[in-house]
């Protein structure tokens, strides 16, 4: 080879490696001036704007700095604690980036967790590439929560990490029944699909991430919503009007249903839960279904939206479900919310007593509801929760039940206006709840026509799912001594959040909480009903007390208000005889004992083996269990056994009542509670005459 051409050779090379650089450069991800502008906008907003008047200085820029590591990489899977040091010195600079709209530094960040995540998909699919060969028969065990364990010290520890989670996403699928080679595709999709999704990340996505963690690092409902969010204040709420009506949240690797919209697909159809996990997506012409494990929230939201009247297909690890191989396909037709399904209805329960039988009324309210149009049009004639329940309780009158009580398990809440007014139902008007804002100044808001409609024996049922509108109305009966609160402790979400534009995209931000005229916030601790019910929803999964960084339970002044009756004389005897009934009633002992199991199991799953048969004998024997509790349960009620636990799940029970059914042993016993409120009650009113 001459001079000439080694030195042409060696410059065309140079200028290869050149362009290569300047691609690498280019392909690096760096803020634009839009989110530089609304970065300075958003830390505005948290200093001057947000209810909790969190001083925005180092101490909290090492929260932040915590929560965008959690964010990136919660489960210590992709970085380095190398990697975490040489970043260490932003954990004190959060706050002043913030104010000067610096972002880069915390890009750089990102770009580390990018590139590190990059190359560890690439490792996986080269693994997939030279064939798996496990043989599953080993004593090895992979942890399930990586979140307080140190960051890996070494390449070396993140590939063993990485081969226990191929090996554990591979036994997974192998038992659940597919075949070798269609373990390998589903993962080779899986990864592949992750790392397509990583490397379309660009720089409106690092911002949300960050944006996330300045704002989750305050209170869990101040969020940054980008443009795209922004067209429908909150994803979850699309999902909730246009698909299957679930409310979706993320959890780790995997999506989270959080609630069901009353009256909606999914709700209708009896086949998902709170706390169950959606794992796969699929649609009705579609034979596969598109696993959605480590998938952004909003990609799962677009899979499972759709045209009304079309099926879509959820792979779903039903809540109770320790081990991941528990999955099961539902489908769901997708549809418009039914309106009706929301609407208030009654029903009159018969409960029996020595001295014949009582009949207790039930209003279901599943939302607090108005035609704010033809409402603030002035029209006579709207639809309302409040006037919905007054014909319902009207009638119930006609019909001389001994009490009426009002079912707000479910209800998410909804118009507070109609929390006020339906309180006005039930007593001679008054305060309903306190609203204190950011600079400390209370409002009261409250029912302010005079009379009731109905002044007899009154009860509230409540659970985890109660939220709120619901949570206000239930603590001020429970405040009034207007009558007994029953169920399970609510939600717990007692703050209030305003919508503000920013230059870039929306900020939503908590400005106010609520509290109860006796002083008591509903924030974080919601309403401690008087009996307690067993609760198959998990409080540490499902509720304010479950979300990082959520607002303290705190007071203010009680308001001056009368009592319109003193149940709480009474509360010793309602339990005694409550027990009493709980304690023999098959529903009733198979609740308290599945809440026990679910805890006790949880606890105890820390970790899972990627020994095939020791893995099978573990999920065995959690089914096992959960089977003979179910069929203890159908044992007591004369129904015929199960011999699969999954047919636990939805079944029409065509032989047994309705009333024999686990969720309507609630409204039975919160009716014969109330029947007994309404005989003490009547004895001391007797009594004074």
């Amino acid at each position: 080879m001459s001079q000439f051409v080694v030195i042409r050779h060696t410059a065309i090379l140079t200028l290869v490696l050149l362009l290569s650089c300047t691609q690498l450069a280019l392909a690096q991800i760096q803020p634009g001036d839009d989110q530089r502008q609304a970065a300075v906008e958003v830390a505005e907003s948290l200093r001057y704007g947000h209810y909790a008047d969190t001083p925005l200085d180092d101490t909290w820029s090492r929260l932040a700095f915590e929560r965008y590591l959690d964010i990136l990489d919660g489960q210590r899977a992709f970085l380095l604690e190398s990697d975490v040091e040489e970043f260490r010195h932003l954990e004190d600079r959060i706050d002043d980036l913030l104010f000067d709209g610096d972002l880069a530094p915390v890009y750089q960040l990102y770009q580390r967790y990018h590139d590190r995540a990059e190359s560890r998909f690439e490792w996986l699919l080269e693994a997939l590439d030279e064939g798996l060969e496990f043989t599953y028969e080993t004593d090895q065990r992979l942890d399930l929560d990586r979140r307080e364990v140190p960051w890996p010290s070494s390449e070396a520890e993140l590939d063993d990490l990485w081969s226990k989670r191929l090996k554990n996403a591979a036994l997974t699928l192998d038992i659940s029944g597919q075949d070798e080679e269609q373990v390998e595709n589903n993962l080779r999709q899986r990864y592949e699909g992750q790392l397509s999704r990583l490397r379309q990340t660009n720089g409106e996505d690092v911002f949300g991430l960050f944006m996330a963690a300045v704002t989750s690092s305050i209170d869990p409902h101040t969020e940054y919503l980008s443009p795209r969010q922004g067209e429908s204040f909150d994803i979850q709420m699309r999902l909730s009007l246009e698909g299957i009506g679930a409310m979706l949240q993320s959890d780790g690797e995997y999506v989270k249903v959080t609630s069901l919209v009353p009256g909606g697909p999914a709700d209708r159809a009896g086949v998902l839960e709170p706390a169950d996990r959606i794992v796969g997506v699929g649609q009705e012409d579609e034979e596969d279904i598109v696993n959605v494990v480590g998938m952004r929230l909003d990609e799962v939201v677009d899979l499972i939206r759709g045209p009304k009247g079309t099926v879509v297909r959820l792979e779903v690890v039903p809540a109770e479900a320790v081990d991941m191989t528990r999955s099961h396909t539902v489908e769901i037709t997708r549809d418009t919310v039914d309106l009706e399904e929301q609407a208030a209805k009654g029903e009159i329960v018969e409960v029996e007593r020595d001295d014949g039988i009582k009949r207790v009324g039930v209003i279901t309210i599943p939302t607090f509801y108005v035609d704010f149009d033809a409402w603030q049009s002035g029209a006579e004639e709207f639809r309302s929760t409040t006037r919905d329940v007054a014909r319902e309780v009207e009638r119930l009158k006609a019909e001389g039940v001994d009490g009426i009580m009002l079912d707000l398990r479910n209800n998410g809440g909804g118009a507070l206006q109609e929390a006020n007014s339906l309180l006005g139902l039930f007593i001679d008007r008054g305060p309903t709840v306190q609203v204190r804002d950011a600079r400390g100044r209370i409002s009261l808001y409250g029912d302010t026509e005079a009379g009731t409609l109905y002044d007899g024996p009154l009860a509230v049922l409540v659970n985890r799912l109660s939220a709120s509108a619901s949570e206000i109305f239930a603590g001020a009966i429970q405040d009034y001594g207007r009558g007994l609160v029953l169920g399970s402790a609510t939600f717990g979400k007692g703050t209030v959040q305003t919508l503000n534009d920013l230059s870039h995209g929306q900020i939503k931000l908590t400005r106010a909480k609520f509290y109860r005229i006796s002083g008591e916030s509903t924030q974080h601790r919601g309403v401690e009903p008087d009996i307690l019910f067993p609760d198959m929803v998990d409080p540490e999964r499902i509720g304010e007390s479950s979300l990082d960084n959520a607002l303290e339970w705190d007071t203010v002044q009680a308001v001056q208000y009368r009592h319109y009756g003193e149940p709480w004389e009474y509360l010793e005897t309602l339990r005694s005889r409550h027990r009493e009934r709980a304690d023999s009633h098959p529903n009733f002992v198979y609740l308290k004992e599945r809440v026990d199991l679910a805890r006790r199991m949880r606890e105890e799953q820390t970790s899972v083996s990627l020994d095939r048969e020791q893995r099978q004998r573990e999920v065995e024997a959690r089914d096992a269990e959960q089977l003979a509790l179910e069929n203890r349960r159908r044992a007591a009620l004369g129904l015929e056994p199960l011999d699969e636990l999954i047919d636990a799940r939805g079944e029409d029970e065509e032989d047994s009542s309705e009333d024999e059914s686990v969720d309507r042993v609630q409204v039975i016993e919160a009716a014969a509670v109330l029947a007994d409120y309404a005989e003490l009650t009547h004895r001391r009113l007797a009594g004074r005459f």
